[in-house]
């Protein structure tokens, strides 16, 4: 009954809204790009299982950023509990990797989860700020508990078992790539899911008109709450996957950089599809990168640059100038 509601209530709202694309051709797009650059750059491994977990990180956000249009900058403070919370799983209790992962995932939803009962009653620079202060909560703490993080030093000395018995973590890379694009497109399928069915169409009504939904019957908060526990989930997924290819978890994981960074990344890429998360991270990560590489110190100023170009030229009007040019051409 409640779905018939939202559904009736976002149609009020969304008369035009898109149509969906299907959720498993979708994730099937995503697998097939991954494997086919892992299977064309096997020398860069590593950048591409980073590439992957900061995917999964910026997807999280965009389900509160782009669908719920919740503007939040202490995103980190999930992906931070949950690689902490896989590391110091695999150090002292065992070091499966399937196993690691939902502790960090379920650790990043109930950070989510209880945090959001009193964020989510506030709205607008109230809420960005209080989010903020979560983060930064979280990383006091992380600093004092040494014995469970590390402090400055950060959390080291885990390691992983073989992947369901059989797939040892390699130093190569290959392993930790496979498995990183494997739990990304299977939490993507998951959040596609999410996002097109009658839930996500009555949180996409609440970001347009929170007040007309409240009117028309939809549980505003309780929608709320339960897509920021959802994209806590997936950040604590991403953590737990820092955690396990990386074999060590630093305090920067929960510092208010990485939550800049990867709303960055999501304005690159596109708010509210799920589709640009992936797009951005894949940019921003590849750009810093080759950048970095080539001038350490000022590779900042071309991602400047071309977040100035992103936010004054929407990627709409840039591909409708693209076509006008190439039909004069013709």
């Amino acid at each position: 009954m409640n779905a018939m509601n939202d559904i009736g209530a976002v149609q009020t709202i969304l008369p035009k809204a898109p149509k969906c694309v299907s959720a498993w051709r979708s994730a099937a797009m995503v697998l097939a790009i991954g494997a086919a650059a892992c299977f064309s750059m096997p020398e860069q491994l590593g950048l591409l299982t980073r590439i992957f977990v900061t995917a999964l990180l910026v997807l999280s956000l965009d389900l509160v950023v782009g669908v719920a249009g919740l503007a939040t900058l202490g995103h980190a403070a999930m992906f931070g509990v949950g690689a902490y919370a896989a590391g110091n799983f695999a150090l002292h209790v065992a070091p499966d990797p399937l196993v690691g992962l939902a502790i960090g995932m379920v650790a990043g939803g109930v950070l989510a989860l209880v945090s959001g009962l009193f964020l989510l009653r506030y709205q607008g620079f109230t809420f960005l700020m209080l989010t903020v202060a979560v983060s930064q909560i979280m990383l006091s703490l992380a600093q004092k508990a040494r014995d469970w993080t590390g402090g400055d030093d950060g959390l080291s000395g885990f390691m992983n078992s073989p992947l369901l018995g059989r797939f040892a973590f390699d130093l190569e890379g290959k392993v930790a790539a496979g498995y990183s694009l494997i739990v990304l497109v299977v939490l993507f399928y998951v959040a596609r899911r999410l996002v097109d069915s009658p839930f996500g169409l009555a949180v996409r009504g609440v970001h347009e008109n929170r007040a007309r939904m409240a009117a028309l019957g939809t549980p505003v908060f309780r929608r709320l709450l339960a897509v920021y526990t959802a994209a806590g989930l997936l950040a604590g997924a991403a953590g737990a996957l820092s955690a396990q290819t990386n074999a060590v978890v630093g305090l920067d994981s929960l510092s208010f950089a990485l939550s800049a960074e990867i709303l960055v990344m999501l304005v690159l890429g596109g708010a509210g599809n799920l589709n640009g998360a992936l797009l951005g991270a894949a940019i921003f990560t590849m750009l810093h990168h080759t950048a970095s590489s080539i001038n350490p110190y000022h590779w900042l100023f071309v991602v400047g640059f071309l977040l100035m170009a992103v936010v004054l030229i929407s990627p709409a009007k840039a591909l409708a100038l693209l076509r006008r040019r190439l039909g004069g051409v013709q």
